[in-house]
């Protein structure tokens, strides 16, 4: 049976499984990334955990390869760069030291990126020339495809679009310092850094003046929005309508078929979309309204980013 490894580092967890050409992802196993600040550890625990993969999997496969997504990667150095969510810094050498370990085809790219190419081999974007994916986590990341091609960029790396400047009120700093990023409002954590903005503005009682930042998560917030917490709905509304005029600018960039929205923000649901829909068709150029879809990733929400890895290597063996 033909089978990629697919990897997606992130600033917390690292997440891997076996992915066929159909985008199924079989064994999905996750370790903290932030236990391995030593990069050599790191990829051994990686090398352990693939060779685990393999030899649990319950019947002969052939690895076609592994394909890798992480923030700030650039699939043409084969390095990660000045990540800024990531406990190794500078530029990290990460597919030459893998490939130490790992006699196989290894490619890495940006994760957002990674994420468009698995919409357009298993996802919702197989039959679209034109869109763009926006990842919601920890920060907030695009792949771009225009043309039916994904906009790598010189360096590999394109699609940056979490530290665009917005420049809006307080100037908050993105991860990378940049006064005023997107990221900075529009993501798991900038929804967090909302929360307690709220609570500075308004008097309006909530369950979260009780609650430190570092104790907050994002289905806290969300539970908190379903019981009507003004605070929470008030964040939510607050993200979408920056979020809502970001893609509408964006928009403008490749005119896109649709968003391809994935992450854990979009857990969120109504609370997020419903917003995020009226304040996005407003801000449109009157060329655009009524023509780009917001919808949510076609692959697996659980699986989407190893998925979209392993499309790295499954987009050299199309049938």
């Amino acid at each position: 049976m033909d089978l990629v490894i697919g990897i997606d580092i992130g600033g917390t967890q690292t997440k891997m499984g076996l992915v066929d050409q159909q985008g199924k992802c079989y064994d999905k196993t996750i370790f903290r990334t932030r236990d391995y600040p030593d990069l050599e550890k790191y990829l051994d625990k990686i090398k352990e955990t693939s060779d685990n993969l393999i030899k649990n999997f319950g019947q002969p496969v052939n690895i076609l390869g592994c394909g890798i997504g992480a923030p700030n990667a650039s699939s043409k150095n084969g390095t990660i760069e000045n990540a800024s969510n990531l406990v190794w810094k500078g530029s990290v050498p990460l597919v030459k030291k893998l490939q130490e370990r790992m006699d196989m085809p290894i490619r890495i790219m940006n994760d957002a990126s990674a994420a468009a190419l698995g919409e357009m081999l298993f996802g919702c974007a197989k039959d679209m020339t034109d869109f763009i994916v926006i990842t919601l986590g920890t920060g907030f990341g695009a792949g771009i495809v225009a043309n039916g091609k994904l906009i790598d960029g010189f360096d590999g790396f394109a699609g940056e679009l979490g530290h665009v400047d917005m420049t809006l009120g307080d100037g908050r700093l993105t991860g990378l310092g940049v006064k005023g990023g997107l990221e900075a409002y529009v993501s798991a954590t900038g929804l967090k850094r909302t929360i307690m903005y709220m609570q500075s503005k308004y008097l309006t009682e909530s369950r979260f003046r009780d609650i430190a930042y570092n104790d907050l998560h994002g289905e806290d917030i969300t539970k908190a929005a379903e019981e009507g917490d003004e605070i929470a709905l008030m964040a939510f509304d607050y993200t979408a309508r920056i979020m809502g005029l970001a893609l509408a600018n964006f928009t403008a960039f490749t005119q896109p078929e649709a968003f391809v929205l994935m992450g854990g923000l979009t857990n969120s649901g109504k609370f997020i979309m419903d917003p995020l829909k009226d304040y996005f068709e407003k801000s449109l150029l009157e060329v655009y309204k009524g023509k780009v879809k917001l919808i949510l990733s076609g692959m697996e929400g659980k699986t989407a980013a190893i998925c979209g890895a392993a499309a790295l290597i499954w987009e050299n063996h199309k049938n």
